[in-house]
């Protein structure tokens, strides 16, 4: 059985300065405050302040989180020789601004995805991580989903040829939480604010686990988007089962669908939605090669179902091939190591905490993490190629 760490006292120290207290801001700081706990780590995160706009809504998380102070402008987190990384939990119109800023003070950044709102901030926000590489400054965009233990083992069968020559990639992301039409308008329903509604939200998730998983890009796209509910309640009295008076216009889809070619010339299909009822976070994804095939379901996160088609002719014969289980819970499986017994599971909140150890260790290294910027600016390109192609019925564009 895995035991709990601690790191000394004498471990070097990490100040974390937090932008933002809500969803990822919960989920981020249970992250570094598990993390030393979970893993030897070389560098010891302190929760040492967080950010927000409303000081008694900041003071109140900062308590709930173990944040050691608050500030409200984010610029005085920059000015904190106590400060060394800054993790960005912010909507995306913000993530530009507040990660080249950071870089450019010689801070560390954890930016969530997506990177930004647009293709041009997100080549800024590259270009300002490979400036601030070559002085030891390291830069992450979150994405945790490759921080599963099942995606990253199916990573290492693939990258080891187990599936063979990838043919084909199956890909959706379906939540239903907006399918009441009375759920109120927020940011994440402005494009403003947002950059897009479902493509960037989950979307641009299952894109980067195809390029994780295949170790691929997306070459060209075709898509299509819908906005089912144009305009929604405003905030403020308002909310999901009832009916508010003032309304505002949604400037995002609601659900997108798209094919695409791997640079191989693999085929790929992606689905993203916010309308799905009945499927709270049904994250699928399915690689199928000349080999096997290999699928996975978030909502049996410690579980990957492997095809091996060399083995349907052997000592099974093909009457009782197909996918086999794995459940990935054993001490040799990716991240296991740190945890519990096999078969005892883990959950999402541990993406996060993978996500801090993999940081961690790779600025005590000296190493460029992954995914880097550069890495969410070509998801950005591909949520980019979608929505040109959704805006001119489906034709097909070059990412």
């Amino acid at each position: 059985m895995a035991r709990p760490h601690t790191a000394p006292p004498q471990t070097p120290a990490l100040g974390v300065g937090m932008v933002g207290y809500a969803f990822m801001g919960a989920a981020h700081s249970q992250a570094w405050r598990t993390a030393p706990h979970a893993f030897d780590l070389p560098l010891r995160p302190v929760l040492t302040v967080l950010c927000g706009r409303d000081r008694a809504a900041t003071e109140a998380a900062a308590q709930r989180y173990g944040f050691g102070g608050v500030e409200t402008d984010w610029r005085a987190l920059l000015e904190r020789d106590d400060v060394q990384l800054i993790d960005v939990c912010t909507p995306g119109d913000s993530h530009a601004e507040i990660s080249i800023a950071a870089l450019e003070a010689g801070k560390h950044v954890l930016c969530e995805k997506p990177l930004a709102n647009t293709v041009a901030e997100a080549e800024a926000m590259a270009a300002a991580a490979a400036r601030a590489q070559a002085l030891g400054v390291r830069s992450m965009v979150g994405f945790n989903y490759r921080r599963v233990p099942a995606l990253a083992l199916a990573r290492e069968l693939i990258a080891s040829g187990r599936v063979g020559e990838i043919r084909h990639v199956r890909a959706s992301y379906l939540q239903d939480w907006l399918a009441d039409p009375a759920f109120p308008l927020t940011w994440r329903l402005q494009k403003e604010h947002a950059g897009s509604g479902a493509l960037g939200d989950l979307g641009a998730h299952v894109v980067d686990l195809a390029h994780y998983l295949t170790g691929q890009l997306i070459s060209g796209v075709s898509g299509v988007a819908a906005t089912f509910v144009p305009e929604r309640p405003l905030p403020g009295g308002s909310g999901p089962g009832t009916t508010g008076a003032a309304t505002g216009r949604v400037t995002v889809d609601d659900a997108v669908a798209f094919t695409a070619r791997l640079e191989s010339g693999a085929l790929a299909t992606f689905e993203a939605t916010r309308f799905a009822s009945g499927r709270k976070n049904a994250l699928r994804i399915e690689v199928y090669g000349a080999h096997g095939s290999l699928t996975f379901d978030l909502e049996r996160l410690n579980e990957l179902e492997f095809c091996d088609n060399t083995d349907s002719a052997g000592s099974t014969g093909p009457a009782t091939a197909g996918f086999r289980r794995i459940l990935v819970t054993e001490p040799g499986h990716p991240y296991l190591s740190a945890w519990w017994p096999p078969g005892h599971v883990l959950g999402w909140e541990h993406t996060f905490t993978h996500q801090v150890r993999d940081l961690v260790l790779a600025i005590d290294k000296g190493a460029d993490p992954e995914p880097s910027f550069a890495t969410g600016l070509q998801v950005q390109r591909v949520l980019q190629a979608v929505s040109a192609s959704a805006a001119q019925d489906g034709r097909w564009t070059r990412v």
